[in-house]
């Protein structure tokens, strides 16, 4: 039993981490959605 203890302990500890990476992923990407700096990407304004 301890050995799945600890296996639960890690599997929370991955799902969590992998959370938080795609969280700043996102966050990184809503900001580089949000220049200015790629004209091309507007080109469908015209």
């Amino acid at each position: 039993m301890a050995f799945f203890n600890s296996a639960v302990g890690v599997l929370q500890t991955l799902v969590i981490a992998l959370g938080a990476g795609l969280g700043i992923w996102g966050v990184i990407n809503l900001m580089e959605g949000y220049g200015n700096d790629n004209p091309g990407a507007n080109a469908h304004v015209r």
